[in-house]
């Protein structure tokens, strides 16, 4: 008997999914066949009544009434959330504030539009992500949304309207809502109030009447719309049977189930099947059941059935496959679990023996299937094929059976020699473990061949009268009897071990080729990884040459991946390769479509879409005529094509990171520029209009002043557009750096030069450490570094100024350390970041790309670099250059090595 009792696995599930949705808020969806059905009306009205009846605390979130008096009213006395304002182009937008919602936290809010696209610089890109976030802080959401929004029915809906939806919703998102609520309208009512201006002013509702809303198009969605909505609600009805354990059919609808089997009648049976599902407008289901074995079945067997289920599939059939020595058994199961009302089973051709004895499939289903109707097919004999009359049969087990009469020759002489006729209980003991040992090792006749040798062979030698088949005592006959009947039970477990051991190492193979799989694709960022590591995967696990064709730029595939062996692509390739793409439809090899080809086309579709095809030309041109080969072979096309979907949005996720950078980088550098250019531009116009307009008035002294002012404001600027083009070539490793075997003492003493005017005023003290290598850089570019240090601590610090450099391990050390307020907390890092100004007290501010600057030029020397704030107060700016091994040695006059003094 079945073990009926519930899977503790399974109510561990249940309860953990359930405390889960506990947690979160209740998403209820307002689902429509088109605008203008009164969705956002009904959410209005179904807020209200929670808010006056259940006494909830409800806010209007965003609400669009699109001008209409009635939806309008039923805002008010609504406690509406301020909209956040969003800037776009020069155009103000007003969006659903989330910080706001989650700051108010009410027991219920209104979000209209679950599909809209919010705009650029919100936190999500979608609407429906909004809600995500508002569900996973515990707030209970309305929403509204239309049938053409759904993700799964956008192709559907474009070739229906003609229209393509770019705002699509995941399918996921109503399958977790709380509830789905639908609201409907007749087509003919919906024309109606467009006409009367309800839903769009007359102009464009004329248009729309014209186009989208023909009433063709309007009763194709309403159906889609209610369609989906009983899809539900029958989703619903089976959730609640699983929770409840309810294992009685409810028939709300008509389901169908036919069971597929490698006979060559079972093509009709599944014709059968898709009539009755076709005339009752019910789902239905093809199953086979692969019983564990020990050996494979024929190609012709496997070839068959393969094709048996590609016939049911063709035909609209969900196509199923489970694993079980009990094939009526797992039927039924399966029934039950997907409310199946209808069974059809054929009926069978010849009856075994064992039939006769415990009943045949259909039979023992029949008993089984309680209030499940069970319909028996003979099939169409006409259509019988010599080939299917005449199957061929396995080949006889010539080494099993030889096994088995060596076993049991080898156990009556041990028997005979160890115990001798005297004790029978023993003997009989070394027989039937001579039998199991056949068991383990031969296949079921062959043990069968052991039990009746055992037997036999014990009744001629040890029975007397001996050496004879004769049995004086007719009470040896029960005991014959029951040890040949112990010797079939030990057979049938021990062979059915072995199928059992034989399907599970099957099993673990394809698991392993699954994982490695995986393992590949988990490890691959890119696209072009992916599509190498899953087509090397192919290659090796089924032995075949691949090609991998993905989208070009044009809409056209293009050839990705071709292994080696594998010609230039042809035309015909390239046409059959287009066509699985836009059918997602198998095609070539072993496949009702250009059956003859000699590689088989697979459709690589994740979400729903295609984003490639995979050709696969095995050597051996029947192997994917076994059923779990193409099994195996569906789930690689599947791994690979979510592996490809995800490198995919990857990169789009990548290239959207970057545009958002990019546009922050131009807006800082805009904000930044702008002040830094005005600035000196406003003071050097300022001065020189004054030269211009007052020369002659003013005295010799503020003619000079003024002139000195455009002369340092001027200065600025070249500074200013200097580190701006220094900053781009650098980035655009423009910027080529040519080393040189250079001292440090001459690159500051050079960089102190050219900033003498600006320090002259300051004590710079500078220490160097005596006997420093000679370092292998570009002395322009490192006196750059050390000249931008300097101006840095003259903006935002305070003299003395002290420079040193020490020898560390393999590197040597500059510091440029001053006596001002130090780096703010927690901006360390930062500071060297493009256009960030970290201005302290007592900074004059800059366009923040001096840092910047240093730290590019010290990364193209292989260096690092880095801020602190100063003991004492102060900063503390240090960057590291690398120290050649091969560094010659510095040859010059002593004193050229001393340290440096300190000058005022």
């Amino acid at each position: 008997m079945p073990d009926e009792r519930p899977n503790p696995d399974e109510l561990l599930k249940r309860v953990v999914a359930e405390e889960e949705r506990a947690k979160r808020g209740k998403l209820t969806i307002f689902f429509g066949a088109a605008p203008g059905v009164g969705k956002t009306y009904a959410m209005l009205e179904g807020a209200r009544t929670e808010m006056e009846r259940e006494k909830r605390d409800v806010v209007v979130g965003i609400v669009e009434t699109h001008g209409r008096y009635e939806t309008g009213a039923l805002v008010l006395g609504l406690e509406l959330l301020p909209r956040r304002h969003v800037v776009y182009r020069g155009v103000t937008l007003e969006e659903f504030d989330l910080d706001a919602a989650l700051a108010r936290r009410p027991d219920l809010i209104l979000v209209d539009e679950l599909a809209h696209t919010n705009a650029e610089g919100s936190r999500h890109p979608k609407r429906w992500q909004d809600i995500e976030e508002l569900l996973d802080a515990g707030i209970d959401v309305f929403s509204t949304m239309n049938v053409q929004h759904v993700e799964s029915l956008n192709d559907v809906i474009a070739k229906i309207t003609g229209v393509a939806v770019r705002e699509t919703v995941p399918d996921s998102v109503l399958a977790e809502a709380h509830e789905v609520k639908l609201v409907d309208l007749p087509p003919d009512d919906l024309l109606e109030r467009l006409r009367e201006g309800k839903v769009y002013v007359p102009a464009q509702a004329q248009r729309a009447i014209e186009n989208f809303f023909r009433k063709g198009n309007l009763i194709a969605l309403r159906e889609l719309a209610l369609r989906r909505t009983a899809e539900r609600v029958d989703a619903e009805v089976q959730a609640y049977r699983r929770a409840q354990g309810i294992e009685q059919t409810w028939a709300t609808a008509e389901q169908i189930l036919v069971a597929v089997s490698p006979s060559p009648y079972s093509a009709e049976l599944i014709r059968a099947a898709r009539r009755m599902a076709g005339a009752l407008h019910a789902r239905w289901y093809a199953v086979y059941v692969e019983p564990p074995r020990a050996r494979q079945p024929s190609e012709a067997v496997s070839a068959r059935l393969a094709q048996n289920l590609r016939l049911a599939e063709q035909l609209g059939a969900e196509v199923v496959t489970l694993s079980s020595d009990n094939p009526s058994q797992a039927i039924v199961r399966f029934a039950r679990e997907q409310n199946v009302t209808k069974i059809i089973v054929g009926k069978p051709i010849v009856s075994s023996w064992l039939d006769r004895l415990r009943g045949s499939l259909v039979d023992r289903m029949v008993r089984i299937s309680g209030d499940i109707d069970v319909y028996v097919t003979a099939g169409d004999r006409g259509a019988e094929t010599p080939a299917a009359k005449r199957q061929p049969r396995p080949p006889p087990d010539v080494p099993g059976y030889v096994a088995a009469m060596l076993v049991s020759l080898l156990s009556t002489a041990l028997a005979w020699t160890l115990f001798g006729p005297d004790q029978l209980p023993d003997v009989v003991m070394l027989y039937l473990l001579g039998i199991m040992l056949v068991s383990l090792r031969t296949g079921f006749a062959a043990s069968i061949l052991a039990a009746f040798l055992s037997v036999a062979l014990f009744d001629f030698v040890f029975i007397p009268p001996r050496l004879n088949f004769a049995v004086a005592d007719l009470r040896h006959a029960v005991t014959f009897s029951t040890m040949f009947l112990v010797a079939i039970v030990i057979s049938g477990l021990t062979q059915r071990a072995r199928n059992q051991a034989a399907a599970a190492q099957e099993r673990e193979r394809r698991t392993a080729a699954l994982y490695a799989l995986s393992r590949e694709l988990l490890d691959a960022k890119e696209l072009r990884e992916v599509i190498d590591a899953a087509a090397r995967q192919i290659e090796t696990v089924f032995g075949a040459l691949v090609a991998v064709y993905v989208p070009g730029p044009e809409g056209r595939l293009v050839r990705a991946y071709a292994s080696l062996g594998v010609g230039e692509a042809s035309e015909r390739d390239a046409s059959i390769s287009q066509w699985v793409w836009s059918h997602r439809q198998e095609a070539g090899l072993g496949t009702s479509t250009l059956p003859g080809g000699s590689a088989l086309f697979v459709p690589l579709v994740s979400s729903g879409s295609a984003v490639g095809v995979v050709s696969v030309t095995p050597e051996q041109s029947g192997r994917f005529e076994r059923l779990e080969q193409r099994r195996q072979l569906d789930a690689f096309a599947a791994q690979m094509a979510v592996a490809m979907e995800r490198a995919r949005l990857a990169e789009a996720t990548e290239k959207a990171r970057l545009e958002v950078e990019t546009e922050q980088l131009r807006s800082s550098l805009l904000s930044s520029v702008s002040h830094d250019l005005r600035t000196p531009l406003a003071v050097i116009t300022g001065a020189a209009s004054t030269l211009l307009e007052n020369g002659k008035a003013l005295d010799a002294a503020t003619r000079q002043e003024l002139t000195k002012t455009v002369l340092e404001e001027a200065e600025r600027l070249s500074r200013l557009i200097r580190n701006l083009l220094d900053m781009t070539r650098l980035e655009a490793a423009a910027v080529r750096v040519k080393k040189e075997w250079v001292p440090l003492e001459e690159v500051v003493g050079s960089a102190l030069s050219r900033l003498e005017q600006p320090l002259a005023e300051h004590d710079v003290h500078v220490s160097l450490e005596p006997e420093l290598p000679l370092l292998p850089l570009d002395a322009v570019l490192i006196e750059q570094v050390l000249i931008n240090l300097l101006e840095n601590a003259l903006k935002y610090g305070k003299g003395p100024f002290d420079i040193s450099g020490t020898s560390r391990l393999d590197e040597v050390v500059v510091e440029v350390s001053d006596r001002g307020p130090g780096i703010p907390a927690g901006q360390e890092a930062r500071v060297f970041d493009k256009f960030h100004r970290a201005v302290r007290e007592g900074g004059q501010g800059g366009v923040g790309l001096g840092l910047a600057i240093c730290r590019a030029i010290v990364a193209a020397h292989g260096g690092r670099i880095w801020a602190k704030n100063r003991p004492g107060g102060g900063a503390v700016f240090s960057f590291a250059l690398p120290i050649a091994a091969d560094a010659p040695k510095l040859q010059a006059e002593p004193t050229a090595r001393e340290p440096l003094e300190t000058r005022p």
